[in-house]
């Protein structure tokens, strides 16, 4: 692996630093936000309804995995997590729909910010800013900054808790089915390194995330 030089480095953090930030920030925001709208405060009390990343960051899979990845496949490829957003099912509404809704809410915000990248992409490419330094830099942002929410949001809704998928999965499934995952939880991650390691995870979730890019590259009109 041939690490890039500093002033390479810096230039790579420049195009992702803002993309994976908000990609993470907003997907934990939009947890809490629709948790408070259906009954629940408790990422509010916590202050976590904030735009600001500190809050939101943590240093393992906010800073040292995605930047390591970053660097090992060359700036093509990152990966993080933000520390969850409390969410007291209890206290919801309706526990079992208003699950549903709150664990969809981050990957449907992912969604959301792919889109906005490519809007913004398919700006700067009609208003004839590539050739420009500037201009070059604001598409590589937006580049990455759908491909970043495509992958959380294809991952995340895996059907596995604890991610988001599988809460979902949860609140669809009768009370024997949700007490099944309940007890698959506990191993959640295991299970997703597993499937990292053995290769077995990308086999399942490229196609859709090629689906989501291809369909996002469209609209960027690239």
């Amino acid at each position: 692996m041939q690490l890039p030089d500093l002033s390479g480095l810096v230039q790579l953090l420049s195009v992702v630093i803002i993309p994976l930030l908000f990609a993470i920030t907003l997907h934990e925001v939009a947890h809490g936000w629709v948790a408070k709208r259906c009954g629940d405060p408790t990422a509010l009390f916590a202050g976590r309804l904030t735009l600001n990343p500190v809050r939101h960051i943590d240093p393992l899979g906010t800073l040292i995995v995605p930047i390591a990845m970053l660097l090992m496949s060359g700036g093509n490829m990152a990966f993080g997590w933000a520390k969850p957003v409390p969410v007291a099912f209890n206290n919801l509404n309706n526990p079992k729909r208003d699950m549903i809704l709150v664990a969809a809410a981050g990957p449907a915000s992912n969604l959301l910010m792919a889109t906005f990248w490519a809007l913004l992409a398919s700006f700067v490419i009609g208003a004839s800013f590539i050739g420009a330094t500037p201009g070059e830099w604001l598409l590589r942002m937006c580049v990455f900054g759908i491909q970043i929410n495509v992958i959380l949001a294809v991952f995340n809704m895996l059907p596995l808790p604890p991610l988001d998928g599988g809460r979902v999965l949860a609140g669809l499934l009768p009370a024997n089915g949700a007490a099944v995952l309940d007890r698959i939880e506990p191993f959640g991650f295991l299970i997703v390194i597993a499937l990292m390691l053995t290769g077995v995870l990308w086999t399942i979730l490229e196609p859709f995330m090629f689906l989501f890019i291809d369909f996002f590259w469209g609209l960027a009109g690239l």
